[in-house]
């Protein structure tokens, strides 16, 4: 059998306040349109025992100003990128409620306007206040406390604005928590998840990061969260291997799609974005449903499912452009697709066990993805009938597999 390739060094495990960390630069990566920028919020190269943010969002390369997937100008009155609708149509979730469940949210750094840019959000899309004041919004850091949170990160902070609004996109009445680890390494953030597993209410844990490859025996006491559904994205960089905590056997690992509206009658189209992550642990041992005749892995493969990513098909998003403002751009990345799924499940109410064997148990409620692919590898790179590395075995269609 194949063996695929480490995604990178395996990392060691920081321990908590005793490592700094500089501020990540932004990494651009230009598109085939010489207007058009992907830049990646956070830097593609953490240090070992640190993690890299997935949000990805559309700039022109000369101004640095957000624009769509066309190269035009985002202003207020001509806001770029899927909205709350779209979302709802395309994965068939409109008029469904999750009954004011909790979905968790886990990053890095502080975010001081995180309640006021989703107010602007909400307010742009119709959608409900989420404050602090009505209960439906709480900030609070690694250790649970309210009002010690950590210093601020413009990469960090869009990857947050990115990962409130998806979960508002898709479940509107889902109540948030925000979990703001004191640096991005796995020590803090593992234990903002484990924060985030001991609020009220949550059943659900989104996680919009990763690193290389790592080993369930060190870090599952982070994410093995009976009863929760803990979701977490594969990476923006195609088929590089496997990543964590994406390739743990206890998360749901949430790959990548093109979405795209269309005359069928779904209304909408997918395929494989071609920077979604896909690839095989060389530690980690398969969840159940997952079969090593199908994805030709003898552990842990991944993508188990999947939800938009694509930039170009992204979502409107209201993120910070500096430690003090905001404005609306277009964006992406795999921490696109992870609090999406994660809030399916917050619609669902079914997170009892391991959540993440669900879809296997349940794949007619997927939209099976068979076009696309993410390189050039023998088994994890393309999209087909059933699963595939880059989408697993398809998108939302309604809760029913959730």
């Amino acid at each position: 059998m194949r063996k695929t390739p480490l995604a990178a060094t395996l990392f060691a495990l920081a321990t908590a306040g005793t490592m700094s960390v500089a501020l990540p630069s932004a990494d651009a990566v230009t598109t085939a349109k010489a207007s058009v920028t992907q830049v990646h919020s956070c830097s593609t190269t953490p240090k070992a025992g640190y993690a890299s943010c997935y949000a990805i969002h559309l700039t022109n390369p000369t101004t640095g100003k957000s624009v769509n997937a066309r190269g035009a100008a985002i202003t207020p009155n001509a806001i770029s990128g899927k909205t709350p609708s779209d979302i709802q149509s395309a994965y068939k979730l409109s008029g469904l409620t999750s009954g004011g469940r909790t979905v968790a949210i886990v990053d890095a750094y502080g975010y001081p306007n995180a309640e006021r840019d989703l107010g602007v959000y909400r307010k742009q899309f119709g959608l409900s206040a989420c404050t602090k004041a009505n209960g439906c919004l709480t900030i609070i850091s690694q250790t649970g406390s309210t009002t010690s949170l950590p210093a601020t990160n413009v990469g960090w902070d869009q990857e947050q604005a990115l990962d409130l609004d998806a979960v508002s996109a898709a479940c509107p009445d889902c109540k948030i928590v925000l979990v703001q680890a004191k640096t991005a390494s796995f020590a803090n953030l593992g234990t903002a998840v484990n924060t985030a597993a001991k609020q009220s209410g949550v059943v659900a844990i989104s996680n919009s990061y990763g690193g290389g490859d790592a080993q369930d025996t060190t870090y599952a006491k982070y994410y093995k969260h009976s009863g929760i559904a803990v979701t977490a994205s594969t990476g923006d960089d195609g088929y590089q291997g496997a990543s964590y905590p994406a390739s743990s056997q206890y998360v749901t690992a949430v790959g990548g799609t093109s979405l795209n509206t269309s005359s069928n009658a779904r209304g909408w189209t997918e395929s494989a974005w071609s920077d979604a992550g896909s690839g095989c642990s060389s530690y980690n041992t398969a969840p159940a449903g997952q079969s090593s005749s199908v994805t030709n892995c003898s552990g842990r493969a991944m993508a188990d499912v999947s939800a938009v990513a694509d930039p170009n098909t992204g979502l409107a998003v209201y993120a910070p452009t500096s430690a003090t403002a905001s404005s609306w751009s277009q964006y992406g990345g795999t921490s696109l697709s992870s609090p999406i799924v994660a809030s399916v499940y917050a619609l669902s109410g079914n997170t009892s066990g391991y959540a993440n064997t669900k879809p296997y148990a349940a794949t007619s409620g997927l939209f099976d993805v068979t076009s696309g692919s993410n390189g050039t590898c023998s088994y994890w790179c393309t999209a087909g009938t059933g699963w595939d590395g880059p989408t697993g075995l398809g998108t939302p269609n309604g809760v029913s597999a959730f």
